[in-house]
């Protein structure tokens, strides 16, 4: 019966179907689920990419909040000064959206504002709310919620996008004019590896079973 299912739809579905089914995101093979001990990481048999591992939920939070206090003073602070010709200017990101908005480029605008300012702020508060929730051992129906928003919502998520183009940019105004990085642009440097970091440190699949079941351990 398995044979059949596996023939007429792809791995990835069958697993969705059966829930002690993994399917490989490689090579699409169908193995069981096994329990890991803490730390541990579970293979693929035939290729040996990494199917699910055993998170960290109190690391997790730990990492989720230090990012969202980074976020919040790259949004304060200005990114870099620039100086040219007797000119001053600094504006942070969010000043920057709205010149772009006020120079009639309103779709580039709501671009960068979703992309580099809701999407990861929502993410990070959203994260830290369910790790939060579940850390004291009262996961909800709407943990499931802000889970279904995070998964959505995560490729959206393009600080690190953001960051490169801001590079870029600062590297060929050196030659034009006198830059000088700003706190956010540090900020935004440190929150990069905590945002890897956060997601290093949870399992998704663990996370969706605490919510559905209720049971923290």
């Amino acid at each position: 019966m398995l044979s059949r299912v596996i023939d007429e739809v792809p791995a990835q579905q069958v697993a969705l179907a059966l829930p002690d089914v993994v399917a490989c995101h490689a090579c699409d093979m169908l193995q069981r689920s096994v329990a890991l001990s803490p730390g541990g990481t579970a293979l693929c048999a035939r290729c040996g990419a990494r199917l699910f591992g055993t998170g960290h939920p109190d690391r997790a939070l730990a990492l989720t909040v230090a990012a969202l206090i980074a976020f919040v003073v790259a949004c304060a602070f200005p990114i870099a000064s620039i100086e040219t010709q007797g000119r001053y200017n600094a504006a942070s990101l969010p000043a920057a959206v709205g010149m772009l908005w006020d120079a009639d480029m309103q779709p580039l605008a709501v671009l960068v504002g979703v992309t580099t300012l809701l999407v990861p702020f929502l993410e990070l508060v959203l994260l830290a709310a369910i790790l939060g929730t579940l850390r004291l051992g009262r996961p909800s129906p709407a943990v499931r919620l802000m889970l279904r928003i995070v998964s959505g919502s995560h490729p959206w998520s393009m600080v690190e996008v953001f960051m490169l183009g801001v590079l870029v940019a600062l590297v060929k105004l050196a030659h034009l004019a006198y830059v000088v990085p700003g706190v956010a642009l540090w900020s935004y440097a440190a929150l990069m590896p905590l945002l890897a970091a956060v997601w290093s440190n949870i399992d998704s699949r663990e996370l969706w079973a605490i919510a559905a079941h209720g049971d923290p351990a």
